[in-house]
């Protein structure tokens, strides 16, 4: 596994570095990350579904759609991530909970307008709502 500035010992947490390259088993995303991937393609399709049963209740068109999804992803799945375990259990400095956030918020406003997009895609090209 590559170094980076999330496994850089000077500025990151001992202890995360350890979990992530020396303690057995390491994290299945480095040992067998095809089981990961699918994992996630998985949970993109659960968002796709939620994205559908939410959307009736939301402002039409894909920008809107997509900035609600990406923030219930965000606030819902990633800030309580970094939240309960990288700083909880992980004792991860302050400053790189922030420098990922900003890579997991990247993450959930790709998934939401390629969710909103390919939901709305028949609506936004006839110019009608759903």
């Amino acid at each position: 596994m590559g170094g980076g500035i999330l496994l850089n010992p000077s500025i990151q947490s001992r202890k995360l570095i350890a979990v992530w390259t020396q303690m057995e088993p390491l994290p299945l995303v480095v040992s067998h990350p095809a089981q990961i991937f699918v994992g996630l393609i998985l949970f993109g399709i659960g968002h796709a579904f939620i994205y559908r049963w939410l959307t009736p209740a939301w402002p039409h068109g894909i920008k809107p759609r997509a900035w609600r999804m990406a923030g219930l992803v965000f606030f819902l799945s990633f800030l309580f991530w970094e939240f309960f375990t990288p700083f909880n259990q992980f004792g991860e400095p302050f400053l790189m909970i922030c420098l990922e956030l900003i890579f997991l918020a990247i993450i959930a406003i790709a998934e939401a307008f390629a969710i909103a997009t390919v939901c709305e895609w028949k609506s936004a090209t006839k110019g009608k709502s759903p």
